[in-house]
């Protein structure tokens, strides 16, 4: 990888961490275990199209990291890969069939998939399948905020200098 690449994607991932710790400072928006306005990921929905999916994984794994060694709270690490992960993979699917000002598609399925993915983690750890009841709402919030979150992706990617 050249030095000028791993230093932009160096400065992509601190951008995302920053973003994620900004985020965890406002409360949430409705009072239900999950909903997060997903700051962080316009950083990585950015890198998918900016870079290819390599390079998003691994701005993804670093922040997920990070973000679960600056809080404390490893314990959410399991919750945030595997979101995190079935959220790249459903957007990594769907990046070859967007334009560049359809970004934000790919946001809105990646939110979606992110808190299913989460949701799925909590129902194996809890054991308990009535958490079920979250995904009406899970869903609705990825929708809203993948789109925003979108929008400021497809944002960053046309005003950043890299390609």
């Amino acid at each position: 990888m050249k030095l000028k690449k791993r230093l932009y994607l160096t400065l992509l991932t601190a951008f995302s961490l920053i973003l994620f710790l900004v985020e965890n400072q406002i409360p949430a928006p409705v009072p239900v275990p999950g909903v997060k306005l997903g700051l962080g990921n316009v950083i990585i929905v950015a890198v998918l199209f900016l870079y290819g999916p390599r390079e998003a994984l691994a701005v993804l794994n670093v922040k997920l990291l990070l973000s679960a060694l600056l809080t404390g709270n490893l314990g959410a690490l399991a919750y945030s890969c595997t979101g995190g992960l079935l959220s790249w993979g459903g957007m990594c699917l769907l990046r070859p069939l967007l334009r560049e000002k359809q970004l934000w598609i790919a946001s809105v399925l990646g939110a979606m998939l992110h808190n299913l993915g989460q949701l799925l983690t909590a129902m194996l750890i809890a054991a308990t399948p009535g958490l079920l009841a979250y995904l009406p709402v899970l869903l609705l919030s990825g929708m809203i905020t993948g789109f925003f979150t979108g929008m400021a992706a497809q944002a960053v990617t046309a005003r950043l200098p890299i390609r």
